[in-house]
């Protein structure tokens, strides 16, 4: 920034463009499509904008289409019911519950609700009024169709009851029944019958049945009885009941339905017919209040048969109407639901912008004259000219003839983080971003990420038959990802997947390439180019020796002064596939594997190193540059630096041949030296001999007397004194790391410079303090020093993992598929087709889900701690107005949206991003 604002009025051109309205503008809308840069986030600018009250909702409109600006909450303190546009939101809110309602009465149906190609533009203020009405008349018209089809199914399922007690009256007049239930109530009323059964009915005891009162006694002695329906669960609890409070006097039956009488979903619960014969009105009052206590529907029904073949005439007649009605009120509901269906998602996405729109205007603040809106929003630099220009278009469209001001304004607030990504990028970017936002301007470990997180993940994996197939998986989802994102596939597993599978891809790949490195293909070698090593033994005497040794495994030494050809050389790539048949295979692998480990561990790190120093030139840190940058490597490189210079030397110089190894005369590979003890006495600064044998040559005999445990002495001049001062470095690095920078930034606060407590950050108001600096570089020097000590110990896990992978791999082939080349004949053929699927499903599901999801996590560890805490802070905040704050919280304060951990994510006011955020899917 210079030294005054820069103004910029947006003043509408000549020509005017196509309204935000147009549903023709879908190719006009200006979109970022550029990747940008990853090794550092945009340059970003808090401007300050000016709009006029009539022109605020079309110009917030066009910039939401384009999604590049985050605006900033100048009402923090206000209510969100207190705010301006409080009002339109709430209806937004009204509009989606009624959208709502619409979408659960489309899902009742099961019909499909069409997704939308086109670009939907945001509607005019104007249109609220008629999307509103149009929801009212839909909302309406649905509910009198629910009612009236609940109306009928209720009348249509009283009907068929009615109809099933005529039957069952009929067919128990039929059979006689009634006489039976006039000789048993006879029988009651005389004393002779007992009760229904010896148990109780609702936890009461039963009492012995005794004879009706007389008042009770219907003065003739006409039988009558009252027929319905209830629950087909409740009919033993209800004749129990009946019994109980009749005392007896009743004779019950009941019969159950067996047809479903809803017509619309099918009868919910199961239901019988029941009839009660009994005396006197008194009976009939108690049976209904039974009735009534079992929520069991009562009908009249004719004592005659031909009232009651009258009463089913009618009721069938009445049932074909009813049919009749209900199928074309469904029909017509069906009609109703297809034609909304077609609008559905149209709607829906033109009130998410509308209310989005309008939460973004609450975040504004009016000036004195009530007429002006004025904002706040963070802006790349790069992309000032398309936020112009949506200003501009906003303007036009809305007809006003004052034009907007955009005003970038100087501060020291911090800006937020963005990275432009792309469909490949974003899956690495979310790796590290899942770690903490980096800071502004700070360099992203994503581009470094992109290579190095499936490396990692491929030592550790290392088998080029099971990265084939985890490629192949990833690579059908790079095929088929426009269908498989098109089907928009909610499965939480599947997502993860889906949005991982370009880091898949790659670890995929570079799991071929280490598992060929290996030789490791399903614990397997393969010898493509010819192995080195060849068999020195004379074929017939390794004949008579096995037919001597018929009971014992043979085992034979190939030496590699006999066995190796010098002549042809190493095995072009990759480790030699003799190592697969030997039986020190593991004596081999694990030193290499282990001594790769620290190499690739230590690279990384110190490439972390050097990032941070890029990190300081940028930020103009030359206190840090020479007092933190200048330690850190020296103390990384006096130690494990030159530990693995050792490794390297150690496997290029020393062979299994005597020869001369920097002027000392090296007999053989036992006096090769040990770097893990010779760095252990480096530290002890243990006095050791020169060379591996007396007078460092062998004596005129060709015989050498070596030194006392010579793979400990000195193995190249001046060892000794190299180490000391390796040593000195390293240790004197630390109080530099300690002392020098906290020392520095008291003496310039002395001067009144301003300086931040801690970090590079910090409040402008804050003061500096000796003694929080102080604490802050002493935590930060302790946890370098002994991270570089831990951290390369934690790159051990390249090994171990690789080593276990390797193994459970072996097991698998040898205890589950090596069994299938053991069968013969027909049934051996079977066999080997179950045990090949029983070893595929095995290899899928342990080597590659397990033992890679083991993997993936272990190469995150060693990013996000080893990697990135060399260089990366990671305390910045990612530009994301919308995507915490979206749709839907009009009782929730806006500030509280935007802040949480380390900060809030750069992802600018966007509708595509909100659409996307309401239906569900990770934009």
């Amino acid at each position: 920034m210079d030294g005054s604002p820069k103004l910029i009025s947006c003043q509408p051109s000549g020509v005017r463009s196509q309204p935000f309205y147009d549903s023709t503008r879908k190719k006009n809308v200006t979109k970022v499509v550029g990747m940008g840069s990853l090794l550092r986030s945009e340059s970003m600018s808090l401007a300050q904008l000016f709009l006029q009250t009539d022109a605020a909702y079309a110009c917030v409109a066009e910039l939401g289409e384009i999604g590049l600006v985050q605006f900033r909450d100048l009402n923090p303190n206000v209510n969100a019911y207190q705010r301006k546009f409080v009002n339109e939101v709430r209806r937004c809110d009204e509009m989606e519950r009624k959208l709502r309602f619409i979408e659960g009465e489309l899902q009742k149906d099961s019909i499909e609700i069409p997704d939308v190609s086109d670009h939907i533009p945001a509607p005019l203020p104007k249109d609220m009024v008629e999307l509103e009405a149009k929801f009212e008349r839909l909302e309406e018209e649905l509910l009198e169709i629910n009612g009236s089809m609940e109306s009928l199914r209720k009348n249509y399922i009283e009907l068929n009851e009615m109809l099933e007690v005529l039957d069952r009256v009929q067919q128990f007049f039929d059979e006689g029944h009634p006489d039976h239930a006039r000789e048993t109530l006879l029988d009651v009323q005389q004393g002779i019958a007992g009760p229904i059964s010896d148990t109780d009915v609702g936890g009461f005891p039963l009492e012995p049945i005794r004879p009706i009162d007389r008042d009770e006694k219907k003065e003739d002695s006409e039988m009558q009885f009252i027929a319905g329906v209830l629950q087909r669960s409740r009919a033993r609890s209800f004749e129990r009941m009946l019994w109980r409070w009749c005392r007896g006097n009743v004779f019950v039956r009941t019969s159950d339905i067996s047809k479903t009488s809803d017509p619309l979903m099918g009868d919910p619960s199961e239901k019988s017919v029941f009839i009660i014969f009994f005396y006197g009105e008194a009976l009939r009052a108690r049976a209904k209040k039974v009735c009534d206590g079992f929520s069991a529907s009562v009908y009249n029904c004719p004592e005659s048969s031909e009232g009651r073949a009258m009463i089913k005439e009618g009721i069938a007649v009445r049932i074909a109407e009813m049919k009749t009605v209900l199928n074309q009120t469904i029909e017509h509901r069906q009609k109703v639901l297809r034609a909304t269906a077609q609008n559905h998602k149209v709607w829906c996405i033109k009130v998410l912008k509308i209310k989005s729109i309008f939460h973004t205007l609450n975040m504004f603040s009016l000036d004195i004259t009530q007429k002006c809106l004025i904002a706040e929003c963070w802006i790349p630099k790069a992309d000032m000219p398309a936020v112009q220009n949506a200003l501009k278009l906003g303007t036009e469209v809305s007809g006003t003839d004052i034009p907007c001001i955009l005003n970038e304004m100087e501060t020291n607030t911090v800006p937020p983080t963005f990275h432009k990504v792309n469909k490949f990028t974003r899956g690495f970017q979310n790796i590290v971003d899942s770690y903490g936002i980096a800071t502004y301007r700070e360099i992203n470990p994503a581009p470094w990420t992109i290579i190095t997180f499936p490396f990692i993940f491929a030592v550790m994996f290392g088998d080029a038959g099971h990265g084939f197939i985890m490629f192949l998986a990833a690579l059908a989802f790079v095929i088929f990802e426009q269908k498989l994102a098109d089907m928009k596939i909610r499965d939480e597993i599947f997502n993860t997947f889906f949005g991982g599978r370009y880091v898949i891809l790659l670890m995929g790949l570079f799991s071929i390439y280490t598992g060929l490195i290996y030789n490791d293909i399903y614990s397997k070698a393969i010898n493509i180019f010819g192995s080195s090593w060849k068999n020195p033994y004379n074929h017939s005497l390794i004949d008579k020796y096995l037919e001597v040794e018929e009971d014992n495994e043979p085992m034979f030494t190939l030496p590699p002064e006999y066995a190796f050809d010098n002549d042809y050389g190493p095995y072009p790539f990759g480790v030699d596939p003799v190592w697969n048949l030997a039986e020190n295979r593991l004596n081999y692998l694990n030193p290499l594997k282990m001594k790769l480990s620290v190499i690739i561990g230590v690279s990384q790190m110190l490439f972390g190193l050097i990032l941070s120093f890029f990190n300081h030139v940028h930020f103009k840190a030359v206190v840090d540059i020479l007092f933190m940058f200048i330690p850190q490597l020296v103390f990384l490189s006096c130690i494990f630096i030159y530990l693995c210079c050792q490794i390297l030397i150690k496997w290029i110089c020393f062979s299994a041949h005597p020869g001369y190894v920097f002027g000392f005369y090296y007999p053989s590979t036992h006096c090769a030296p040990s770097l893990l003890i010779g760095l252990i006495n480096m530290f002890m600064m243990k006095s050791r001999l020169e060379g591996f044998v007396e007078n460092n040559k062998p004596d005129e005999f060709n015989k050498t007397v070596e030194l006392d445990q010579c793979y400990l002495q000195q193995w190249y001049p001046n060892q000794a004194l190299i180490e000391q001062i390796f040593l000195i470095l390293a240790v004197v690095s630390v109080p530099v790391m300690l002392l020098v920078k906290p020392i520095i930034l008291c003496v310039q606060s002395s001067r009144g410079k301003h300086i931040p407590s801690a970090g590079h950050g910090g409040d402008e108001g804050e003061e500096f303090s000796f003694g929080d600096t102080m604490v802050y570089q002493a935590i930060h020097t302790i946890e370098y020093c002994l991270g570089c000590i831990s951290h390369t110990a934690s790159y051990l896990r390249l090994w171990a993992l690789s080593l276990a992978h390797a193994q459970l791999s072996e097991v698998l082939w040898s205890m589950v598929f090596n069994i299938a080349f053991t069968l013969s004949g027909y049934v051996g053929i079977v066999g080997q087709f179950f045990i090949f699927w029983a070893f595929a499903v095995l290899t899928v599901s342990i080597l590659i889900l397990m033992e890679g999801l083991s993997a993936f996590l272990h190469a995150l560890r060693l990013h996000w701690v080893e990697f990135q805490s060399k260089f990366y802070g990671g305390l910045g905040y990612q530009f994301e107005p919308l995507r915490a704050l979206l749709i839907g919280l009009v009782a929730v304060e806006f500030q509280s949206k935007f802040y949480g951990g380390l900060g809030y994510q750069f992802e600018p006011f966007s509708f595509e991003l909100i659409i996307r955020q309401a239906e569900g899917f990770d934009s």
